[in-house]
């Protein structure tokens, strides 16, 4: 989902706000690709498309506060994080520190900012045990941790941890710094009163100060450079003098070599940079030999006007009186000055007042009694081309009084271009380190992003693997119950097969009688119709079963049928029996015979009707 798809930047600006004066939750310094992926993420969650949407759902679900900080922030860490910078930490830095100590009882404080679920805190706190020893750990260290997170602090504070997250502690430290509850690791409480866990937001409360050790590790890559800023000088400001600080793999601080230099750059291990004052610097001057005749004087003159003339740069000597002096080579040849000059007012020539006001920088130099520099001073020399001078007014002191002035022309033309070559390319390497630096931060976010998506798919794939074997529990059991009822479907097949073949014997038995057969209940209900019954009377099966004996469209007596059926119910050692005329299907008539018998039937006493035609002489037909 793209920030376009979820609202516009109003919406987003507008969410931040909320967040900030409903919760004090500031995420206004955060990189903003960052923060619109992971609330993005957490709005595909709750299953909203649109910010002003999810701004709703977090108004009236107060709950979800929780897993929006919880998602936006990562918290992904581990015991001893980047193993061979903590061999370095333990090696080089803490040796440092505890050497920094003229009191060998003097305190040392340490922070960790960004901790998380406290993994970092207690690494840091096996490591200075394993350098002090516990006792002198326990008198004399204070660690601070603290996190924005509350719900990560109160794991932190429980100091309670799962075998699989020790896994990157060597065995015997987790044997000499962890005690098992169940099935669970806590950390050794006598040591635990050294760590003090806190919320603190690095961008708005002010920094725990006078610090040893810093530990930052991955949390400035999620600020954005401004915040970066303002949050280093407050990290600079909470060392002392020579402290140390960590940071994580993606964080170089190298635009802020002025707080921070690199002590191991790899692991990302700096110190503080400490500013000292400026120096005094004591210039001397040879006295004067006054034994000199005049011919040696005049050579010696001569050599000083020859030194003059040679000096690379465009030099003018003005004398107290501000009258030209003297005038050196390249001086003429660049201000087409000549012999004429000389003994001239400064202020009379071109060069008084161009390419420099110099009548201004004298009068500075005689009042402050040094020299005076103006830089960079631009002079045109024809064709659209400029030169870059540095001019120099020196004033020459006697004793007391001020003889005169000596004004330097520098040639900085070559070095102007080059300053400005290397600011350019400094600008360019800046950009293109902050550029590095940025995409940097964003593949370690990225890279801790998927790593906490990995640890919930671990956690999936768990809960899966146990639905998988909870269903392949479930499917033994039904493979179980299922071979049960293959076993009695099996022998309800039988025992079907077996009534078929007793109904099919009792079909062919009931046929060959070729008597007529009814089977009617207590309440002379017919419960069964078969053989002859239907040739007699005409009504087929289907017809008559349930129905009363005495609705039944025969030519029977009925009446007489049914003191029959009455005096046979409830008599099962007698049988009883009637010969009555009747009229058969056909509408002759007929001389029928009528055995009763008693018959149990679900419980219920019945009678069971035998029923055939007899001629006149008695023989059965």
């Amino acid at each position: 989902m793209s920030p376009d798809s979820s609202g516009s930047d109003t919406d987003f600006e507008e969410l931040l706000l909320f967040l900030r004066e409903s919760r004090a939750f500031d995420l206004t310094g955060y990189k903003r690709p960052t923060l619109i992926r992971r609330v993005h993420k957490r709005m595909h969650t709750v299953g909203v498309t649109q910010i002003s949407d999810y701004l709703d759902h977090l108004q009236v679900h107060p709950e979800e506060f929780e897993q929006l900080f919880n998602t936006i922030l990562i918290n992904v860490t581990s015991f001893f994080r980047d193993k061979e910078a903590w061999d370095l930490v333990a090696s080089e830095v803490v040796p440092q520190v505890l050497q920094a100590k003229s009191d060998p009882e003097e305190p040392i404080r340490c922070w960790c900012a960004g901790v998380a679920s406290g993994e970092e805190a207690y690494s840091l706190a096996m490591v200075l045990s394993e350098a002090m020893g516990a006792d002198a750990f326990r008198r004399r260290v204070k660690i601070y941790a603290t996190d924005i997170d509350d719900e990560a602090l109160a794991h932190a504070r429980s100091a309670t941890y799962a075998a699989r997250e020790l896994e990157p502690i060597a065995p015997e430290l987790v044997a000499r710094y962890f005690e098992a509850a169940g099935s669970q690791y806590v950390f050794r409480s006598e040591l635990r009163r050294s760590l003090i866990f806190g919320r603190h937001d690095l961008v708005q409360d002010a920094p725990i100060s006078r610090l040893d050790m810093l530990l930052c590790r991955n949390t400035l890559m999620y600020f954005t450079a401004e915040t970066q800023a303002k949050v280093l000088s407050r990290l600079h400001y909470a060392l002392r003098d020579g402290g140390f600080i960590f940071v994580g793999k993606a964080e170089m601080l190298l635009p802020h070599t002025g707080l921070f230099i690199p002590v191991d750059l790899r692991h990302r291990i700096f110190s503080k940079v400490t500013t000292s004052g400026p120096r005094d610097r004591i210039l001397g001057l040879p006295a004067p030999d006054d034994g000199m005749d005049r011919e040696t004087l005049g050579r010696h003159l001569r050599l000083l006007e020859l030194a003059h003339e040679s000096i690379q740069e465009a030099q003018l000597v003005i004398d107290a009186s501000g009258r030209i002096v003297l005038v050196n080579e390249r001086a003429r040849e660049w201000f087409r000055l000549d012999s004429r000059d000389l003994r001239r007012p400064l202020q009379d020539l071109e060069i008084s007042y161009r390419p420099a006001e110099l009548r201004s920088l004298m009068e500075q130099a005689f009042a402050d009694r040094r020299a005076v520099s103006v830089h960079n001073v631009q002079r045109n020399v024809g064709d659209g081309a400029v030169q870059y001078l540095d001019v120099s007014v020196a004033p020459l002191l006697g004793d007391p009084e001020i003889l005169g002035a000596s004004i330097t022309f520098t040639d900085v033309t070559d070095y102007h271009s080059l300053q400005e070559d290397l600011q350019r390319s400094r600008q360019e390497l800046e950009a293109a380190y902050e550029e590095l630096q940025s995409t940097n931060e964003e593949l370690e976010t990225t890279n801790e992003e998927l790593q906490s998506t990995v640890e919930e798919l671990e956690t999936t794939n768990e809960e899966l693997q146990s639905s998988n074997e909870e269903l392949e529990t479930m499917n033994e059991e039904l493979e179980s119950t299922n071979s049960e009822l293959q076993a009695i479907n099996g022998e309800l097949r039988q025992r079907s097969d077996e009534f078929e073949d007793i109904n099919a014997f009792m079909e062919s038995v009931l046929t060959s009688l070729r008597l007529g057969v009814a089977v009617v209940n207590n309440d002379l209900r017919v419960k069964m119709w078969h053989g002859k019954a239907e040739d007699l009377w005409g009504l087929r099966p289907g017809e008559v079963y349930d129905e009363p004996l005495m609705n039944l469209d025969v030519g029977l007596p009925l009446d007489q049928v049914k003191r029959l059926v009455q005096n046979t119910i409830g008599r099962p050692d007698e049988v009883h029996e009637l010969l009555a005329d009747a009229v058969n299907r056909r509408g002759r008539r007929i001389r029928c015979r009528i055995v009763g018998s008693t018959l149990t039937i679900e419980g219920k006493t019945g009678a069971v009707l035998l029923m055939e035609e007899v001629k006149d002489d008695g023989a059965e037909r």
